[in-house]
């Protein structure tokens, strides 16, 4: 089972030094299995609760993983190339539309509301020991959320949707536990779950959103302590979740309800379709809206609504490190959304306006492509490689899939942010060209 390295120890703490020292020099490699825990403890001759205690405590440091019957196995390194980094650099006179960025003319000017968050500060200067969240940020985000139908929770600020979402997951579960993600999905996301111990589970998504059947068995057959879901803009296939599959979600929730449910709206303000949150009826959950897509990635800050005991733990968690989120920022967005910096309809007819065009038009060329709501395009592929590596031949940049799959199959995706109406059907026959016309079939 483990070769030729032998576990050694009579107290749990040197037990639990003996299995990390066989990491650090490699002699344990990730994946490998560790004894069962009576075995061990009858090998070293010692109570099995001594091993037991070592093995919680190399779960805890993110040392090993338990998977029930499977028993304990070295974890799996986090990757260290981060999926960011797999993207093709556009040369000079190469189109780039593989960046996920925000069209800058559809971001309003931040002069005024940064002015504005200045005066403020001259009044009254934020300082050490005032509430982290400004009390004008907590009213009008909460009153977005009521809008929307989001249930009744607490606001908290983080420094965007992943330091959000990464805040919640690290109150609630430990190194080991599964995590229920999006394959496809957004692309951080699947580099952060492993980066802090824990286990992805990949769920299949097609253009309603995560399958119910499949959340389902995430959660049955592996165990899955947490799902996270994007209600709309998924990123990177546009999916936007409908009634009849919000239902079903909420459904399968409402039968498990320990299951810890994260939902990321960070397509706020770019979207018309309708939001249906799924927090209802679980147990612990938090709903993240960042400014990021309608207001500049810049700004950095993200709004957060869960239960009290979730948003609590965060909250007293972030007093212990950063304390809060720039008051001056907070005050900023403030000003941006009491006066109407953006106008949502707009700024999504803008981004709907280029999205459907290129669907469409790759769809008269023979070729599936997917982009519900946002501003991306995904187009399933048969030779991920070599598509993009056509598609810069003939001037166009765009994200392997690699960067946003675990198990689904390969696939590209275009940010239509960069478009203009003439660039539509130019981009629709490179991609035909590049890909060919894709097999009809889901892409989750």
């Amino acid at each position: 089972m483990l070769g030729e390295y032998r576990i050694e120890g009579r107290r749990a703490s040197e037990i639990a030094a003996s299995v990390e020292r066989g990491v650090g020099t490699g002699a344990l490699e990730p994946g490998e299995a560790l004894p069962p825990l009576r075995e061990l403890a009858a090998d070293l001759g010692v109570n099995p609760n001594t091993v037991a205690a070592a093995y919680r405590t190399l779960r805890e440091r993110g040392v090993i993983e338990t998977d029930g019957r499977r028993g304990s196995r070295v974890r799996p390194r986090p990757a260290t190339t981060a999926r960011g980094s797999l993207r093709v650099e556009a040369p000079p006179g190469v189109r780039d539309l593989s960046g996920g960025n925000p069209d800058p003319a559809l971001l309003p000017p931040l002069g005024a509301a940064l002015a504005e968050a200045a005066r403020r500060y001259a009044e009254r200067p934020g300082l050490y020991g005032e509430a982290p969240v400004d009390p004008d940020f907590a009213r009008l985000a909460r009153a977005a959320f009521d809008a929307d139908g989001v249930p009744a929770g607490p606001v908290g600020v983080a420094s965007g949707s992943l330091d959000a979402i990464e805040r919640v997951l690290a109150v609630h579960l430990r190194p080991g536990d599964a995590v229920a993600v999006e394959d496809p999905g957004w692309g951080s996301l699947l580099d952060l779950v492993p980066a802090l111990g824990l286990r992805p589970v990949p769920v299949a998504v097609d253009d309603d959103g995560p399958l119910a059947a499949d959340v389902e068995r995430a959660i049955v057959r592996d165990g899955v302590r947490a799902l996270i879901v994007t209600d709309r803009a998924q990123n990177p296939t546009g999916a936007c979740i409908g009634a009849a599959r919000a239902a079903a979600l909420r459904r399968v929730l409402a039968a498990h309800p320990g299951v810890l449910l994260i939902e990321d709206d960070h397509g706020h303000g770019i979207v018309s379709r309708r939001l249906r949150p799924l927090a209802d009826g679980t147990g612990h959950w938090a709903l993240v809206r960042s400014v990021a897509k309608a207001y500049g990635p810049d700004l950095r800050i993200a709004a957060f609504t869960g239960d009290h005991e979730t948003v609590d733990r965060v909250l007293g968690r972030q007093r212990l490190g950063p304390g809060w989120v720039s008051r001056l920022l907070q005050q900023a967005v403030v000003h941006l959304w009491s006066t109407g910096a953006v106008d949502p309809e707009a700024v999504a007819d803008a981004y709907g306006e280029r999205r459907d065009a290129l669907v469409r038009e790759l769809a008269r060329r023979g070729v599936q492509a997917h982009g519900r709501s946002g501003m991306n395009v995904w187009v399933p592929v048969a030779d991920e490689t070599g598509a993009v590596a056509r598609l810069l031949g003939a001037g166009w940049a765009v994200a392997p899939g690699a960067r946003f799959r675990l198990a689904a199959g390969p696939a590209i995706r275009l940010t239509v942010s960069p478009l203009a109406p003439g660039d539509i059907e130019p981009l629709a026959d490179a991609v035909a060209d590049a890909a060919g016309p894709a097999p009809a079939r889901s892409y989750g």
